[in-house]
């Protein structure tokens, strides 16, 4: 395993809360727009979180009073219209890769949306485990109207799953505006909180989440994941073998133990 301590990226913002890592998009000038650069440091971040042992939970974090303002209109959408097929191929699965790399992580993601939060930058919020926002937030997934179609990065897969099928096509037609009331109500956002308690409430969820059974969480997220493609009866012998694993671990019986005890267990991950 390796550790996230020193880890210094050069085109996003990263810092540690105890065992928490707090990510924002670094600038917030531009309401926070993704690079190709961007993009693909993300993506190698994510990657490498699952092989650290020194972070447990991530906060997606908005910066400036905004989430993401999507792809850069200078940086990218300008360069691929000069791109040939194989160039727009390959820089189309480098943006699914990051959103594969964030589902794949095994440590639960919570993103905290203030303002602007459209087109990738709405992908990266859908992507994350949980969504806190503030009544400002503004989400759109914009692609339709740039020209393109709105299956971009798992938008059609995964955005349905969240909030319904019907509700997830006329997002997806229409490019128009989620607002916050309406994110909450179906299940987009799973709380609104002042913009001013966003990142402070994001992250005290985030610590708990951090101060909880790790490994249980990560076979959350993995099953979470795995079982989109399942059965119910092999989601059924899925979990029960995923169950079955996790009994073995020392925070189930720190849990026993706690439990006869009479007191709050105390969990290491392990």
């Amino acid at each position: 395993m390796t550790t996230m301590v020193n880890f210094k990226p050069q085109h996003f913002n990263w810092r540690m809360d105890g065992r928490v890592a707090i990510i924002t998009l670094n600038r917030p000038d531009r309401k926070n727009p993704l690079t190709f650069e961007s993009y693909a440091e993300l993506r190698d971040c994510f990657r490498e979180l699952v092989y650290v042992d020194d972070v447990d939970a991530v906060v997606f974090a908005s910066n400036g009073g905004n989430f993401c303002s999507g792809g850069d209109v200078h940086d990218i959408i300008g360069p691929l219209l000069d791109m040939d097929m194989k160039g727009l191929l390959s820089f189309t699965r480098m943006t699914g890769d990051l959103v594969k790399a964030m589902v794949g992580c095994g440590k639960p993601i919570i993103a905290a949306i203030d303002g602007v939060c459209v087109g990738a930058g709405a992908i990266v919020a859908m992507a994350s485990d949980i969504r806190f926002a503030t009544p400002q937030a503004k989400t759109a997934f914009l692609f339709t109207r740039v020209g393109l179609a709105a299956c971009d990065m798992g938008a059609c897969a995964i955005l349905p799953r969240i909030i319904g099928q019907g509700r997830a096509a006329e997002l997806l037609y229409s490019g128009r505006t989620m607002s916050a009331e309406e994110g909450e109500r179906w299940g987009f956002y799973n709380r609104l909180v002042d913009a001013q308690e966003l990142e402070t409430d994001a992250l005290a969820f985030a610590r708990r989440l951090a101060d909880g059974p790790n490994f249980g969480h990560m076979m959350t997220k993995t099953m979470l994941k795995q079982e989109w493609s399942m059965s119910i009866d092999e989601a059924i012998e899925a979990e029960a073998q995923a169950q079955a694993i996790c009994m073995q671990t020392r925070d189930f019986k720190r849990a026993y133990d706690a439990f006869v005890a009479k007191q709050k267990p105390v969990f290491e991950g392990d």
